[in-house]
């Protein structure tokens, strides 16, 4: 009696180790579902992060350009400005010397008509006072 006594328990304690090598076979692969769950998880979690950053550095980038580009825009808007005006200053300064010089040319011109046409006068009295002496 002793013995089967000893016989069932040694077939309990090998059939509670079967189960319990089965619930640890069972527990390691739920364990490693679940850890494959979570990796994939934490993958795609990953990804979307990494993806959210590119985009937020991409729309970053974007408004750093566009900034960048109206900044650029208002520099050249200026600076056709400032041209603008150099030339109209410029062109004002050309017509004044312009002006200048024309008005000196035709002052020179009216003395030296002048003066030829007092030398015609001083001809012509010379002239007349010669031909009084002749008649």
């Amino acid at each position: 009696h002793e013995r089967e006594h000893v016989r069932e328990i040694s077939e309990l304690m090998t059939q509670h180790e079967e189960e319990m090598e089965k619930l640890r076979a069972e527990l390691n692969k739920e364990q490693q579902h679940l850890l494959d769950e979570l990796r994939q998880q934490m993958a795609a979690t990953h990804k979307a992060e990494i993806e959210q950053a590119q985009l937020q550095s991409q729309t970053l980038h974007n408004l750093e350009l566009e900034a960048l580009r109206l900044s650029l825009n208002n520099m050249h808007t200026s600076q056709l400005e400032l041209t603008q005006s150099n030339l109209r200053k410029e062109k004002e300064i050309a017509l004044v010397e312009l002006r200048e010089m024309l008005n000196d040319k035709r002052a020179q011109e009216v003395a030296i008509l002048q003066s030829r046409h007092q030398l015609e006068c001083e001809k012509i009295k010379e002239q007349c006072l010669k031909e009084k002496e002749h008649l």
